[in-house]
């Protein structure tokens, strides 16, 4: 199993996580992953952190498909991943209806046909084999109306991979197929690794052999496990609550898969309401706790074999910035 970080994205005021991310790399941790919601962007960040590393991996978990075209997608990435000597995995991850519409101003459905056209059109760009051109109904090249100018284009970049990792960020099992079949890899984001066989196990079985699962994981080193529990429920109470609208939040619906459907409901109307608090309060402890690595370093290690035990290739350690820390992890997952 692989070790990396998620440093997620910022909340209010700038969060720069250079000495985390130096840390990392100094232990030996394979990747760093940065993410982005209706605020700071996912690439920005990556880029800066990517100007002070030499050898750690650089992702994203994830860049919205909404946010920018396929081929700006691509830019980025091959500019980023030039410019890194070729450590970039392109995560990227269709979101909700309430920030694709409501922050982006594009149309959400179908999320998977998108997908698979925007997959298709950063792969013509970077392999650079001729002009790049869509017949797909979501992103066709070139654009039908405007001034019937538009022309077929190849980058004028070279990219130093024709090949980008892409690993898809996705919750339902028909994305996480199609993650299997047409990406690299998938990013779960809340995720019990003794349920991923049972729940996704279908949905995962034509995926290569060296295809990559990259789990999130809120770890709280901490001898006060209640305190962690507490933590880790307030992501969790905002993403089934506020991360999504009330007909259809993605996220809601996975933790009601993972059989906590009764109480996700009782969470998203209390955070709907206002009560904020005790929506977190409401998140079942044994649901935290079974996503997370929570508690004393010695129950970490027990709770370290569910994972191991699990499809998850790389464990992504988000909530710990301090450098002893990191290496204690670093001596047990990799030990």
């Amino acid at each position: 199993m692989k070790l990396g970080i998620n440093v997620g994205y910022w909340q209010r005021d700038p969060d720069d996580q250079t000495e985390t991310v130096l840390a990392a790399e100094r232990l030996g941790y394979d990747a760093v992953f940065t993410a982005e919601a209706y605020g700071s962007d996912a690439f920005t960040p990556l880029a800066w952190y990517a100007a002070r590393t030499s050898r750690i991996k650089l992702g994203t978990a994830v860049a919205q498909m909404s946010a920018r075209t396929p081929v700006a997608t691509a830019m980025h990435a091959l500019t980023l991943d030039a410019l890194s000597g070729g450590r970039v995995i392109l995560g990227i991850g269709a979101s909700g209806p309430q920030v694709v519409e409501g922050w982006y101003g594009v149309p959400f459905p179908k999320p998977l046909a998108r997908t698979r056209e925007y997959l298709d059109i950063m792969r013509q760009v970077w392999r650079r084999e001729a002009p790049v051109t869509s017949e797909g109904p979501h992103y066709p090249l070139p654009y039908p109306g405007g001034t019937g100018l538009g022309k077929p284009l190849k980058s004028i970049a070279h990219p130093v991979r024709p090949e980008i990792p892409v690993y898809l960020g996705a919750e339902g099992p028909k994305n996480i197929a199609l993650a299997a079949e047409a990406a690299q890899g998938w990013l779960p984001l809340f995720v019990d690794p003794t349920r991923i066989d049972a729940l996704f196990g279908e949905s995962l079985a034509g995926r290569p052999a060296d295809f990559e699962i990259a789990a999130t994981v809120t770890t709280i080193v901490t001898d006060d496990l209640a305190s962690a529990l507490e933590f880790a429920k307030i992501p969790l109470a905002f993403y089934i609550g506020g991360m999504g609208a009330k007909e259809r939040n993605f996220h809601l619906d996975l933790i009601g898969r993972l059989g906590y459907a009764e109480q996700a409901a009782r969470v998203q109307e209390l955070f709907l309401a206002g009560r904020r608090d005790e929506a977190v309060r409401a998140v079942p402890d044994e649901l935290a706790d079974s996503i997370s690595l929570l508690g004393p370093i010695g129950r970490i290690k027990e709770r370290l074999d569910r994972w191991r035990e699990s499809p998850v290739t790389t464990l992504l350690i988000a909530g710990v910035r301090d450098e002893p820390t990191l290496r204690a992890l670093r001596d047990l997952v990799l030990a």
